[in-house]
């Protein structure tokens, strides 16, 4: 009697449903995040605006020959002041100024960060101690009267002389998050065998740490542009912003001076409170994007959220469906 050997044979996969299982496999994998996108279109509408505005607005930003106080019609797009400014340019030149603010002091803050932070954590040891001691003054500081005393002081401010006060008053807390992950990372293998491979300090730091943290210092600079253009606004509210210069503080000093609300002129102080409000929100939306990819938790939080509620939704129906079972029992 011969052995027969069988060989069961798979039927080749259909190759839609491949694909398909494919299709939904990269959707688990590569969610799409609806706060960057939110927030990136806002920032790229506001950015063009800053870019084109000036380029069409149809009449110079300072030009006080046009009526006073008209509201928002075909020829004056977002009416005009007291003093005759067209808000249109006002709001356009205001733009370039607030946003170049806020670039400015976010780059500033993040060096200062990275150099007090990053090498304070690296380094250890006394360096270690001298730059912690910098950075906890700095945090016991108030940073907005330490900001509004050097305005005070300083005659003839300059948009970019603003940026700089706020970018040097603005460093310190993002300083003692960068410290503790640098700290953490400078234990790893690869950081220890740079090291032992004769890499100096200075090298590690920009080769092995700094790319690391690139996620994390992305959502801080993010951060310090926020503050930045929030305390220019505040600043120039207070009479302490740039000098000689057109931003969205300034148009609100302007409104608040000249008495927008109680004339009723909205259209004054309205426009660049909201762009101040919509650029403070595109940041944070592509913030909170950032923290997100940065902190798996934080990603896969609303899908937890959604699987409880569906769960707690199931129960409910399901405690329904026996209490509908017993009364028909109870009925028969």
């Amino acid at each position: 009697m011969s052995d027969v050997a069988t060989t069961t044979s798979v039927p080749p996969a259909d190759p839609a449903e491949v694909d398909k299982g494919k299709d939904e496999t990269r959707r688990v994998r590569r969610p799409v995040n609806g706060k960057f996108i939110i927030g990136a279109t806002m920032l790229s509408l506001i950015v063009l605006f800053a870019i084109f505005g000036p380029i069409i607005a149809e009449f110079d930003p300072r030009n006080s020959n046009n009526p006073v106080l008209v509201p928002p019609d075909s020829t004056h797009w977002l009416g005009t002041t007291s003093l005759g400014y067209d808000m249109f340019s006002q709001m356009a030149t205001g733009a370039r100024t607030s946003l170049m603010v806020g670039i400015v002091a976010g780059l500033i803050a993040v060096t200062l960060s990275i150099l007090f932070g990053v090498i304070a954590g690296y380094v250890g040891g006394l360096t270690d101690e001298i730059l912690t001691l910098v950075i906890g003054v700095m945090l016991v500081i108030p940073g907005l009267p330490l900001t509004i005393v050097i305005s005070s002081l300083v005659p003839g401010r300059s948009g970019l002389l603003v940026a700089v006060i706020l970018g040097i008053t603005g460093w310190a807390g993002a300083a003692v998050v960068l410290r503790s992950q640098a700290q953490s990372l400078r234990n790893r293998d690869y950081v220890s065998a740079s090291r032992i491979a004769g890499e100096k300090p200075l090298r590690v730091i920009g080769v092995e740490i700094l790319p690391n943290l690139l996620p994390l210092l992305t959502g801080q600079f993010l951060f310090g542009v926020i503050f930045a253009i929030l305390g220019e606004a505040g600043l120039s509210y207070l009479g302490l912003g740039p000098t000689g210069s057109i931003s969205w503080g300034t148009i609100l000093n302007e409104a608040q001076a000249g008495g927008a609300l109680t004339r009723g002129a909205w259209w004054w102080f309205v426009p660049p409170g909201i762009a101040v409000a919509l650029v403070g929100c595109s940041l944070a939306l592509i913030n909170f994007a950032i923290d997100e990819v940065i902190n798996p938790k934080l990603r896969s939080a609303p899908l937890e959220a959604r699987r409880v509620r569906k769960a707690k939704a199931a129960a409910r129906a399901q405690k329904r469906a026996d209490r509908a079972a017993k009364r028909q029992e109870a009925k028969a």
